[in-house]
């Protein structure tokens, strides 16, 4: 058994997370993640309205009597999104994790405290991660540049950014980014993280809800299978290499790219294709360099008593032996 800081904090069996995905993060996959050990978050927005995420988080009660909890990603909007709303549905619903992302969370932090919520926040650098701990957060889940979806502008990968956050937070880390395995378990607890977070590696599982072939397409990428669309709009997202992210590649490339030049082919319906349909080229979808180290795809169960199992086995065998 691997017991760290975040185990003990949050009540879960093993150090591993399920971070919220778009169109992915749904009950029947965080209910598997949960019935495994591990910490899953049901994606607000892709559940819908505030009363079809109640119906969600029941459904998923209804297939666990484990921890799991739901991610709400907090961005700007021409149309106002219902976030109060989203976040009494979540504490009707009896969730105490909340995982938050994108803009600042601390409105919502007195609300979550008073109902017993603890609260991990997603960041891409230690700066952000500092001022989370300061406004009242329980744990951060920081993101290196190898994760799918946005990596931030800083380009720093895992193997800095993880112990750089170790020297300066006090509160529970979680490794986001580069980590499909056991090896990356331990190299994040090495470096000074209390659990990890995993997306792409999810996503190639029995229980993840999305067309095969995309479960397929990423046990036959390798690392180098993807694509950083954005960059020149300074709004960074990493997705998989496909007929249409080397598109939206190509026009970056030319320069002066606006995001009106590439709208439609980043439209999220596209890459609804691509994860309901198996359309592969249909769209864009995120996906991270892990594909490297993904070659199966198992229940979630057996991946993360797979993975707990084999991280005790380096760190009582070969870590071991390195002390002679």
């Amino acid at each position: 058994m691997l017991k760290t800081r975040f185990t003990e904090t949050f009540g879960i069996e093993a150090p591993i997370t399920c971070g919220g995905m778009t169109r992915v993060g749904k009950a029947e996959l965080i209910a598997a993640v949960a019935n495994a050990g591990a910490l899953g978050f049901i994606t607000a927005h892709s559940a819908g309205k505030p009363e079809d995420l109640a119906k969600e988080l029941k459904k998923c009660r209804d297939m666990t009597d484990k921890p799991f909890g739901v991610n709400l990603t907090i961005l700007p909007s021409i149309t106002p999104i219902p976030y109060d709303e989203y976040r009494e549905a979540i504490i009707e619903g009896g969730i105490k994790i909340v995982e938050t992302a994108g803009n600042n969370p601390q409105p919502h932090l007195p609300r979550f405290k008073e109902a017993g919520v603890k609260v991990i926040h997603k960041c891409t650098s230690v700066r952000h991660a500092l001022k989370a701990e300061k406004i009242g957060v329980d744990c951060v889940s920081i993101d290196g540049l190898e994760c799918a979806g946005h990596p931030g502008e800083d380009d720093v990968g895992g193997l800095i950014l993880f112990p750089a956050a170790a020297d300066k937070l006090s509160i529970p880390i979680i490794a986001s980014g580069g980590i499909a395995d056991a090896r990356g378990l331990v190299a994040a607890l090495a470096l000074g993280c209390d659990g990890v977070n995993m997306g792409t590696r999810f996503m190639a599982t029995k229980e993840a809800p999305i067309h095969e072939n995309v479960k397929q397409q990423i046990v036959a990428n390798d690392e180098r299978s993807t694509n950083l669309i954005f960059r020149t709009m300074h709004n960074t997202a990493r997705v998989a290499k496909n007929a249409i992210s080397d598109e939206v590649v190509a026009i970056e490339r030319r320069g002066n790219a606006k995001f009106e030049d590439v709208k439609e082919l980043v439209a999220g319906v596209r890459g609804a294709d691509v994860l309901n349909e198996g359309e592969m080229d249909a769209g864009i979808w995120s996906a991270g360099q892990t594909q490297g180290l993904i070659h199966d795809i198992p229940s979630c169960k057996d991946l993360v008593a797979r993975m707990v199992k084999e991280a005790e086995a380096i760190i009582r065998g070969r870590l071991n032996k390195v002390l002679g």
